[in-house]
């Protein structure tokens, strides 16, 4: 039997566009000689759909996909996923399911049983779980079929109290297919591959799994479908951040034509660089966009966002704003004026001085005439934001948000100035890992200005300011957000790894400061395994560990 996996960039609701997409590789397949083509989960709606799935007629448009994807089905059979309607009363209202399509019918579905609800997924917010199992019989062999989460209750720590594989194996499948829609992060693929290997290893039959590919608002998904064979070892690996269909022939129990082969995963920081260029590509594209707007201060942040929208959307697309403060050195504006010149984007330069004056003048009476702080401060970054807003305004750019995932911890950022924008680029990425994307990009030649790299990082609002007048250093600051962020340390478990208390209690205060203003940030694109955004869920009024 030959299996064509279609590893797709689907669009979240364009059923018109994802329907095509699908008819169109499945005559693809077809044409290239397979038997059976396997597309992702919820691939007719895309995937989270989220509160979309509340709606009656988002779900009757998703039974019409499916019906007319059906009529292409002749001489092939295809896997689709799709949510569909629990026409019992108890319980939820739909389930997360996948149809079986031959010779222009629905012949089988099968739904998912084991609903993730941590991190970015919510999906016991509107699916009931499957709790029948059936394999699915296809000339004649048996493919026990499951839907991503299906396959990841297998580690030390099950998070659920069943495994469909363990009802299905009894019925004596042939081969295992999962079709997912299993999130990115740079962390992720290792994961990912060690539980199918051992699904694989486990229930001694060989696996199929395919993933998709894309963007969807702040998730990012990377494809890298792959095949195992029965002992779990690792057979082929399709590509990551592209579409791709490829065909594997199963003989008896075996997938012919490959041996076994090594993970070799890309480096984290590659890893990141390449989701991150989809991510700003899917964003534009499928928001109906074409051109950015971002805000260019010759410092290392801004740098690293102008460079990545200009290889996904194209230098032409891209308008940095130099807006330079009574307080911006002369090699800030050349920094900046350099980076402009190896990547050919469109600039502006429009200084923020008289701007600032007047809102200090404005203000004077009302400050009565205390000394100069934090809100003189503010005022500058804030008539930045407004500048760029302007220019989104009058030339339909989006605006792209610059703040690292270090200083979106602390709260080192202005409301409504150097926060704003429509999609936080690099807000997942900490400090320390914003110097490694920026030598990466610089591999092959001095893109970056190095001289935006080695400076002191300072968002010049007052003489001579460093970041370090605010904030501990980075290398430091960077780890002890590593283990509070990402492990879930608590202050105490932190302090015991030797790290300072007073630094520690600082820092996890100071982010625990700053929830307000995360829930006013854009959407940001996801890296790492806990993200600000959907997967990390904090009270702005807690008290614990403040």
């Amino acid at each position: 039997m030959n299996i064509a996996l279609a590893q797709l960039n689907y669009h979240i609701g364009n059923f018109e566009y994802n329907t095509k997409k699908i008819i169109d590789h499945i005559q693809l397949a077809k044409d290239k000689g397979a038997d059976l083509v396997v597309f992702a989960e919820l691939a007719i709606c895309g995937y989270p759909s989220r509160d979309f799935l509340e709606f009656d007629e988002f779900i009757e448009l998703c039974e019409e996909a499916a019906n007319e994807i059906a009529q292409h089905c002749h001489g092939i059979a295809c896997i689709v996923g799709l949510p569909i309607k629990n026409n019992t009363i108890a319980g939820k209202d739909l389930y997360n399911a996948a149809h079986f399509i031959e010779e222009g019918k629905i012949t089988s579905t099968v739904k998912k049983a084991l609903l993730p609800n941590y991190d970015v997924f919510d999906e016991y917010r509107y699916f009931e779980p499957g709790s029948e199992f059936r394999c699915i019989e296809y000339k004649g062999r048996k493919i026990a079929l499951t839907i991503c989460e299906d396959l990841w209750n297998i580690n030390d720590n099950p998070l659920y109290i069943s495994n469909p594989m363990d009802q299905l194996i009894l019925q004596k499948p042939d081969f295992m297919i999962n079709i997912a829609a299993s999130p990115f992060s740079y962390a992720h693929d290792d994961e990912r591959m060690v539980v199918l290997a051992d699904n694989a290893r486990k229930y001694n039959l060989p696996l199929l799994y395919v993933n998709q590919v894309g963007a969807q608002t702040e998730i990012i998904f990377d494809g890298g479908s792959v095949a195992f064979d029965r002992k779990g070892s690792l057979l082929d690996e399709m590509k990551y951040f592209e579409e791709e269909l490829k065909i594997y022939e199963i003989k008896g129990s075996e997938i012919s034509g490959y041996s076994p082969m090594a993970h070799e995963p890309l480096s984290d920081i590659e890893q990141i660089y390449h989701a991150l260029i989809l991510g700003i590509k899917d964003y534009f594209h499928k928001s109906g966009f074409s051109k950015a707007v971002l805000g260019l201060s010759g410092g290392i942040d801004s740098a690293i966002v102008c460079a990545l929208a200009c290889r996904a959307l194209g230098p032409e697309n891209v308008m940095a704003v130099l807006m330079p403060s009574k307080y911006s050195s002369d090699h800030s504006i050349n920094d900046a004026l350099l980076l402009v010149e190896n990547f050919g984007c469109q600039h502006e330069i429009i200084p923020i001085k008289e701007a600032a004056d007047s809102f200090d003048s404005m203000m004077s009476s009302a400050f009565k005439d205390l000394p100069p702080n934090l809100a003189e401060e503010n005022i500058q970054a804030r008539c930045r934001g407004i500048v760029v807003m302007a220019m989104s305004n009058k030339f339909g750019y989006i605006l792209l948000n610059t703040s690292n995932k270090s200083e979106c911890a602390v709260g080192y950022g202005t409301l409504y100035g150097d926060m704003c924008g429509a999609i936080g680029v690099i807000g997942d990425i900490y400090k320390t890992q914003v110097y490694e994307l920026a030598k990466f990009i610089n591999k092959d030649a001095e893109m970056i200005p190095l001289n935006s790299i080695v400076k002191p990082p300072s968002a010049e609002l007052r003489p001579d300011q460093k970041d370090s007048d605010s904030l501990p250093e980075y290398d430091v600051l960077d780890k002890v957000l590593f283990q509070y962020i990402e492990l879930k340390k608590s202050s105490r478990a932190i302090i015991a790894q030797g790290y300072d208390e007073t630094l520690v209690r600082r820092i996890i205060k100071m982010v625990n400061n700053a929830e307000f203003k995360r829930y006013q940030t854009p959407p940001i694109l996801r890296v790492s395994p806990k993200a600000f955004g959907m997967g990390r869920r904090m009270p702005i009024v807690g008290k614990y560990l403040s």
